[in-house]
């Protein structure tokens, strides 16, 4: 999928914005730890496992011994997201600015490093749980719960079955996403017609700092609901955790997820507990820019006639956004691009240049 301008800053630009005592509140979890160094820069990550067993300061010039020649750009932008994250307290001298790294950070890494760390929660018996879904059954299970998602945002007449969105995540959906005048349909704007080309780890991570945002409004705190998603990232997918280990805010939040397929819910003779899927252990490895893309095909002839080769309804459903899709076989879609097509789109808010970047196949 070609690259198109996020709509949604990085997921961790919104935990360095938490308050100095949060951020340090969070970093007492060796998780969080983890997954802070997770979505580090490479050379920043550097930095932090030298510097992970040297408890004083280092000064800047040290730093750059470890330098490559060309690596001074690379150096800034690392020393850069390691002050804004807290993990380099910098200590300014009369001779030279030193950096440290932060303490509770640093304590609780290590412990991390050598112990491996434990959850808050263990995985239930089988003998409570029964049968689990298996990994091909839980992988499905994602797919469908995301596409019906992005299915009601381009419109809540075309997913294929009734969808029961929680009130906060269709609130997520009215943050610039979607706009509706008086007694017409919802439609999308701009913005959500480009967070339908973004790809799916970035479009993740604008629902969860949305949604964390939304949540914050009714009350509910910020860095709680950080540190429970961190978390979350490091269960193991498949297996059952029992809903009875939750806070009434995590208890929330776990059913929002599952509207969007990132965890599971089962109901025993006695218990409750939810199945992470990869969605949701793939947090932390989303917080990075980086993301894996779909490959696949879009012709569009001289005469506009187009053949996308995709057996997947949501795509077909972002091409007849702004073309004529006449029939759709198990794995090509045919349509073509018409003069009033591209006039809906445009009247729709969807630009021309976005237009030029649409396809996800190449």
């Amino acid at each position: 999928m070609p690259q198109v301008k996020i709509i949604a800053k990085n997921f961790m630009d919104m935990v360095a914005s938490l308050p100095a005592i949060k951020l340090d509140l969070l970093y007492r979890n060796q998780f969080i730890c983890e997954a802070i160094l997770r979505s580090l820069p490479p050379l920043a990550k550097k930095y932090v496992l030298q510097m992970l067993y040297i408890d004083i300061p280092i000064t800047s010039k040290s730093l750059q011994e470890w330098l490559l020649a060309d690596g001074s750009s690379k150096h800034k932008v690392a020393i850069d997201r390691l002050i804004q994250l807290r993990v380099f307290e910098v200590i300014d001298r009369k001779k030279e600015t030193t950096y440290k790294l932060n303490s509770t950070f640093q304590t609780n890494l290590r412990k991390h490093m050598i112990s491996g760390g434990i959850l808050p929660r263990e995985p239930m018996p089988q003998s409570v749980t029964a049968r689990l879904p298996t990994s091909e059954e839980l992988d499905a299970y994602a797919h469908e719960q995301w596409e019906c998602f992005l299915l009601q945002l381009i419109s809540s007449g075309q997913a294929e079955k009734s969808t029961s969105f929680s009130s906060s995540m269709m609130r997520i959906f009215q943050r610039g996403l979607l706009r509706q005048r008086d007694k017409e349909a919802p439609r999308l704007t701009e913005s959500g017609f480009q967070f339908l080309l973004m790809d799916t780890n970035a479009q993740l991570w604008y629902i969860i700092r949305e949604y964390i945002s939304n949540s914050e409004e009714q009350g509910v705190d910020q860095a709680d609901l950080i540190a429970f998603l961190l978390e979350l990232s490091f269960h193991t997918p498949g297996e059952a955790y029992s809903l009875d280990t939750l806070t009434d805010d995590q208890t929330t939040m776990i059913k929002d997820l599952a509207d969007l397929g990132l965890v599971k819910l089962q109901k025993g003779r006695k218990e409750s507990w939810f199945i992470p899927t990869k969605l949701a252990t793939n947090l932390s490895v989303s917080l990075t820019d980086s993301s894996s893309r779909k490959q696949g095909f879009v012709v569009v002839e001289t005469n506009f006639r187009m053949y996308a080769y995709s057996s997947s309804k949501l795509h077909c459903e972002i091409l007849r956004l702004f073309a004529r899709v006449e029939y759709q076989l198990p794995n090509l879609i045919v349509g073509a691009i018409t003069k009033e097509s591209l006039y809906n789109a445009f009247e729709n808010g969807i630009t021309a240049g976005q237009l030029l970047v649409t396809p996800e196949y190449r």
